[in-house]
């Protein structure tokens, strides 16, 4: 997905402003699958996570499945759309199995999935972060933390109220992202809860994210850069006690 940025004048003058610039006389069908993220160690220009600038431009869907079956209804759904969407794929720790359903299957855009039910801790798991979060979820409910994690599954359309809901149930809300964190998927989606949840919130949102950095090369630099299962559960638990 770094190749995104070479040919960002068409995706960002051409492919998001058409349809609006024709006053809707031209549709772009347009599904660019595309690769992204860290994790096997292929350095700077091969291991960004570019949603947030997809997200910024307004006239571009942008899907971030986490799991096979969502894969597949997912792209089975834009393809059939009549919109630009922008299909992305976890590279770095990409290849996991999983159960994809036969047949006539999609998934709709817009519609987040709970991937798991709590009570104490909402987290806001985007695309390659949900495998990490989930486990992690695992291991908190063994010390008595009970976390809710929600897939958004795509950040534009985003589920608001689905995040919106499940943080006035919890009452604090924790974003992990594999973008950088300067304006993030991470931070739009603090600013919403922050907006629209305020007053059910217990704590401070948290953001686990990637540090402003090029990922690096080496492989323990590259693991130290990239939020993993130990520092989300750090996080949620100083978050669940506070």
């Amino acid at each position: 997905s770094n190749f995104i940025y070479t040919g960002f004048d068409a995706i960002a003058n051409q492919m998001a402003k058409l349809r609006l610039m024709t006053g809707g006389q031209i549709e772009l069908p347009i599904t660019v699958i595309a690769g992204y993220g860290g994790g096997r160690s292929t350095a700077a220009q091969h291991s960004d996570t570019p949603h947030p600038l997809l997200m910024n431009l307004g006239g571009i869907n942008v899907l971030v499945p986490a799991t096979p079956a969502d894969a597949k209804g997912l792209l089975k759904q834009a393809i059939r759309g009549k919109n630009p969407t922008f299909f992305l794929e976890a590279s770095g720790r990409g290849g996991d199995s999983g159960e994809v359903p036969d047949g006539e299957y999609t998934v709709p855009l817009g519609k987040a999935a709970i991937a798991r039910t709590g009570a104490d801790v909402t987290v806001v798991a985007i695309g390659s972060m949900l495998k990490p979060t989930l486990s992690a979820a695992d291991k908190l409910q063994l010390a008595g933390i009970d976390v809710e994690v929600i897939d958004p599954r795509t950040l534009v359309p985003l589920d608001e109220e689905t995040i919106v809901q499940s943080v006035r149930k919890t009452g604090r809300a924790m974003i992990v992202d594999e973008a950088r964190d300067r304006c993030s998927a991470a931070s739009h989606i603090a600013a919403i809860l922050a907006d629209k949840a305020f007053s059910s919130l217990k704590a401070p949102i948290k953001r686990v994210t990637v540090p402003d950095v090029s990922m690096p090369y080496a492989p323990n630099a590259e693991s130290r850069v990239l939020p993993n299962e130990d520092q989300i559960a750090h996080v949620a638990t100083d978050l669940a006690r506070s």
